[in-house]
């Protein structure tokens, strides 16, 4: 398609210069593919050019038509309606295009790397807890978007910052300290996420308890919370953190190692990876130099009791505390500290992307306003990538914290589906149980990504673990059979001697020129995708060519056509919308099985 535009582009300014000796530039001519009511490929928009011809929209279309069915062989009739033109463009043209793309197994991958270079931040964990179903739309996300974007060419660093210190990591490490007796991730049977998550909740209980007791003996609540013993202890662990006592340091090294192994597992279940690590324990110690330099330069200002803050009074906004009247910092102060060491280390970074929750939104508003005021100049390149939250129908699922929806439970959960909806439909009893086991994982992590990447990220959605686990409709394991049905067929025709092939003879029927059209438009949808920072651009492109496929295989005879070269030629277009439904799926961070 993009071939067929480049073509239309100069072949439409030349016809305008030579008929109505008008010049225009390539913004003002418009080409867009032709709507499924009308006959057609591609439509040129005339309207633009009206006013300064001088004749009516369909006139123009008419003539315009006419000069172009003259000029260029490859479009074969013109037909218009109003003020549009609607091109048909020959079968020996998008055959050729198929040709040029045919034997490409990366094909929607760009071959030529831009100049430009992104960071794009996610996961973004608290040491004091596992991952949720939040962490995993933003997992899924993020890595998708670093995908696409490798796609068009960039080059990418996928990092995290892993949110290691600060007083929520106390409350786990007290918390331990006085109920643990000693407890491990070995002697306990848990993975260390949730361990440590274990003892968060066990610190809540406690601090809650000991609020009630002394609201019992008169004091106010709010003075309660913040008079509870466990609550001071746990603010006076921090203070010894950042003073570096070795015993409090020795804890939290300790806590931190089995949460990272716990993070590990996940992250590996998730399918999801990261180039670089950075560590709110090394980059709130820069964020807190960065935070004093701006104060001395009057960027900044200090109130009485000590604490430094930002003033936003200029973009109507509550000013920003950067540090506590303690000189303890806050997440704004490492959120500056890592902006800054990144920049520093990539100082030709196009673009940093911090994929992170719409609850968030004002916090990197300030964070980038922050950036400015300092001089940094590279703080317009930094783009919050926002995403709406996620809900299930039922409020919550299992949860070994019972307040928020575990990654792990949930994941197991729609591999467990995945395995009941697989075992009912048959048609795998010739695989070993390694192959049953690997199946399973591949469609119900899959229908988990697809369901979450396939909407907007911005929206605020709803995860309904048994839609998404459908084999019909707008689902993964819908699209995953779709690429397994097509390598059945491939291997039948080949145990009948049919191998795919492209004859020049071949004349492809209408459906299958459209089935090409769809496939040539990957390329450009993934730079959509790019551009927009939306994997759902590919997940709902990949969705429509699967549909139109499907009704390709059941109208249009393949294996049962007697002519052997249009077996060959329907077998390469089969094997070819495979290939594109697993690259455009691999972006999204989702494998397709051969068998289903």
């Amino acid at each position: 398609m993009q071939e067929m535009e480049k073509l239309l582009n100069k072949a439409v300014k030349q016809a305008l210069l030579k008929i109505y000796q008008l010049d225009v530039g390539d913004n003002q001519i418009q080409l867009q593919k032709t709507r499924k009511e009308f006959q057609g490929d591609v439509t040129l928009v005339v309207f633009p050019f009206v006013k300064e011809i001088r004749k009516n929209p369909q006139q123009i279309a008419q003539e315009l038509g006419e000069e172009l069915k003259q000029s260029i062989e490859e479009i074969e009739d013109f037909n218009v309606v109003k003020g549009f033109l609607n091109l048909t463009i020959s079968s020996r043209f998008w055959l050729n295009q198929f040709l040029g793309i045919y034997d490409n197994p990366d094909f929607g991958k760009q071959t030529q790397p831009t100049s430009e270079t992104y960071m794009v931040e996610y996961s973004s964990p608290n040491t004091n807890k596992p991952l949720h179903l939040g962490h995993l739309r933003n997992n899924f996300l993020g890595y998708s978007v670093a995908e696409i974007m490798k796609a068009v060419g960039h080059q990418v660093f996928k990092t995290q910052i892993i949110n290691d210190r600060g007083i929520h990591i106390c409350k786990s490490m007290l918390a331990w300290q006085k109920f643990g007796n000693g407890e491990t991730p070995e002697s306990s049977g848990m993975k260390g996420d949730h361990l440590v998550g274990k003892y968060y909740v066990i610190f809540d209980k406690e601090y809650k308890k000991q609020i009630a007791e002394l609201v019992a003996q008169g004091i106010e609540e709010e003075e309660a919370k913040k008079q509870a013993p466990i609550l001071l202890e746990a603010q006076e662990m921090l203070q010894k953190w950042e003073e570096g006592d070795l015993e409090v340091r020795a804890l939290w090294e300790k806590m931190n190692s089995w949460v990272y192994d716990g993070f590990a597992q996940t992250y590996k279940m998730m399918g999801v990876d990261f180039d670089e690590l950075y560590y709110e324990s090394e980059t709130y110690l820069k964020g807190k130099e960065i935070v004093l330099q701006g104060l001395e330069k009057g960027v900044f200002y200090k109130k009485d009791d000590g604490s430094v803050w930002c003033d936003l009074s200029d973009y109507n906004m509550d000013d920003k505390l950067l540090l506590r009247a303690d000189g303890t910092s806050v997440y704004m102060t490492q959120d500056i500290g890592t902006a800054v060491e990144r920049y520093e280390k990539h100082n030709d970074l196009t673009g940093m992307i911090y994929t992170v929750g719409n609850e968030q939104n004002h916090h990197f508003k300030v964070l980038f306003i922050i950036l400015k005021k300092l001089g940094y100049e590279w703080a317009d390149k930094c783009y919050h990538l926002s995403y709406g939250m996620v809900d299930l129908p039922t409020g919550k699922m299992k949860s070994r914290e019972g307040t928020v929806v575990d990654a792990d439970d949930l994941m197991q959960s729609v591999i467990e589906d995945a395995k009941q909806m697989t075992q009912e439909r048959g048609h795998i009893d010739e695989m070993s149980e390694t192959e049953k086991e690997e199946l399973y994982r591949i469609i119900g992590l899959g229908s988990l990504k697809y369901f979450l990447l396939k909407v907007d990220p911005k929206r605020r959605m709803l995860f309904n673990p048994q839609e998404s686990i459908d084999l019909n409709g707008n689902t993964a394991p819908f699209i995953q059979y779709a690429h397994a049905r097509i390598q059945s067929l491939l291997a039948k025709a080949a145990e009948k001697g049919f191998l795919p092939q492209i004859a020049k003879e071949v004349k492809p029927e209408q459906q299958e020129l459209e089935l090409v059209q769809n496939i040539l438009d990957f390329p450009a949808v993934v730079r959509q995708a790019a551009e927009e920072y939306s994997p759902a651009v590919i997940a709902n492109y990949v969705y429509e060519l699967v549909k139109a496929y499907n009704h390709y295989y059941q109208t249009v005879p393949i294996l049962r056509e007697e002519d052997p070269l249009k077996i060959q030629w329907r077998l390469a277009l089969s094997e070819k919308t495979a290939n594109v439904i697993k690259n455009g799926m691999l972006l999204l961070g989702i494998q397709v099985p051969d068998r289903m």
